[in-house]
């Protein structure tokens, strides 16, 4: 059973307590359990959804204990439509402990992009398509 952590923009660049829509965690959340139905999925942002308006003690007690999860995981998808320095620390996590980063982003030409990604894709659809691919080849070695 694979465990994959779902890393992701949430804040950003705002400056202000604004987030960026999550709904693209579904829709990747959608296309993992369709290719890996065994999978467990770690989400941090699932069951935090206010946390923009926690206090320093609870904000940083979240964070550090997402960074943990990423211990016990097998691969990261990490969704990267804008620059996000919790995403980036994530994948760079990922990077130091051998754990593959599969990264959905435009931003191709980024270092930490090129340098800390197993596969890049850029969109959503693309990264669904390989999945789709993955599973065909499993089925035909079947």
């Amino acid at each position: 059973m694979k465990k994959i952590f779902l890393a992701g923009i949430i804040q950003g660049s705002h400056t202000d307590k604004s987030i960026h829509a999550q709904d693209y965690r579904e829709r990747i959340i959608s296309a993992i359990e369709w290719a890996f139905p065994d999978a467990v999925i770690y989400n941090p942002f699932d069951g935090h959804e206010k946390s923009i308006e926690y206090n320093d003690r609870k904000g940083k007690e979240t964070f550090f204990k997402a960074l943990e999860e990423i211990k016990k995981c097998d691969l990261m998808v990490a969704y990267l439509p804008h620059a996000s320095l919790g995403t980036a620390i994530e994948i760079w996590e990922c990077y130091k402990l051998g754990i593959p980063v599969w990264t959905i982003t435009g931003m191709k030409t980024n270092w930490v992009v090129r340098f800390c990604s197993e596969k890049i894709f850029s969109d959503i659809e693309s990264f669904a398509q390989h999945l789709h691919t993955l599973m065909q080849k499993s089925l035909k070695e079947k």
